[in-house]
């Protein structure tokens, strides 16, 4: 993501971004809230486009439109973020759009008020862009996943099976080929590839891998894991392997963070969930770290009006007052949907509270 203009008035004003990844495009979903207004260049049919002579030869032309947003959609299948609203500048104002924003696409957002997370996902958006991308593949006998490692979470690409049979090398050879082949495939300038797994097949792997595509082959590292799958992706983020090649990269962070809240809960510790408990911790000063799920705070903004602040933004504010950290959890990876299930706000305290 890149910023190319901002004018703010205190937290008020325009923010003109250019969506260059995938990613930016769900960062973009937990950005724009209702009542904002975007503006993007978009296709529509020009102005008599409802006269009834042969309206299907009326070609749609492109033009910059401005819309007050009542929702957004991300389809990360289709590479797309959908933006629905009524038009309050340009052609058509006062009827219903809906603006794709896709990869290379510019857009401007203006708001009343800037949030301080949203503020900062814009940060963390730009300065991710200018860090490699990671491939992950777990391996072990028969079997491998390829992963390719977003802001929101490991996306499964692939699982690869070799065929029935013995073990022979013949048969090894096309398993251990067929993965080299999707990995060029899949494969984009700059990435780093992590390969993991039990045992030494990966390791053969990788042997295979240099002679087959030397080049993709020298940007592979190996890293041990007990699994493969989602589970041997989570093991590799918490060893730190991904964490080297992206400095510090969101996912190991909000995996780590989970963990740390899981072993407190599990020994009945220093921690509290659901937005009671929580609220309470809060009212204390007891917590270190509040971890909110992306979910939970969207639906929240949803039915808000742009300016009020909701109950779990007010959580935050106060965290932070207290000198607490404000961890946002994806609710598209395996940590965000556990902290969901916690009621999408949880808190790591400084000390346990009484019961």
């Amino acid at each position: 993501m890149k910023v190319m203009k901002k004018e703010l008035k205190g937290r008020s004003g325009e923010i003109a971004l250019m969506a260059d990844t995938l990613e930016d495009l769900w960062h973009l979903k937990y950005i724009i809230d209702p009542n904002d207004v975007v503006f993007s260049l978009t296709k529509r049919k020009p102005e008599g486009a409802d006269d009834k002579i042969r309206p299907e030869k009326l070609e749609k032309v492109t033009v910059r439109l401005g819309i007050r947003v009542e929702s957004t959609e991300f389809h990360k299948f289709a590479n797309r973020l959908r933006i629905h609203g009524v038009i309050v500048s340009g052609m058509d104002m006062g009827m219903h759009h809906t603006l794709n924003i896709e990869e290379g696409t510019s857009l401007s957002i203006v708001k009343e008020q800037w949030k301080n997370d949203q503020l900062e996902r814009i940060a963390e958006a730009e300065e991710a862009g200018k860090r490699p991308s990671v491939i992950i593949v777990g391996i072990e006998e028969g079997d491998a996943d390829i992963g390719l490692v977003r802001h929101y979470g490991v996306e499964p690409y692939s699982h690869i099976r070799q065929s029935s049979g013995k073990r022979e090398n013949g048969l090894r050879d096309v398993f251990f080929k067929e993965i080299a082949d999707q990995l060029n495939f899949v494969y984009k300038d700059g990435a780093a590839i992590v390969l993991c797994g039990p045992g030494f097949t990966k390791d053969d792997f990788l042997l295979y891998f240099k002679k087959a595509y030397p080049e993709l082959a020298s940007k592979a590292v190996t890293e041990d894991s007990t699994m493969i799958g989602i589970s041997g992706f989570l093991e590799v983020l918490k060893k730190g392997s991904i964490d080297k090649i992206m400095h510090e990269s969101r996912l190991a962070r909000e995996t780590n963070y989970m963990d740390d809240f899981l072993k407190e809960v599990a020994i009945d510790g220093k921690a509290a969930y659901g937005p009671a408990e929580v609220q309470n911790a809060i009212n204390y000063g007891a917590v270190e770290t509040l971890l909110v799920a992306d979910e939970k705070l969207r639906e929240e903004r949803e039915t808000a009006d742009g300016k009020t602040v909701t109950p779990i933004e007010n959580m935050m504010q106060e965290a932070e007052r207290s000198q607490g950290k404000v961890i946002i959890l994806s609710t598209e990876f395996e940590p965000g949907r556990k902290l969901a299930s916690f009621g999408g706000v949880a808190a790591i305290l400084r000390y346990k509270m009484g019961q």
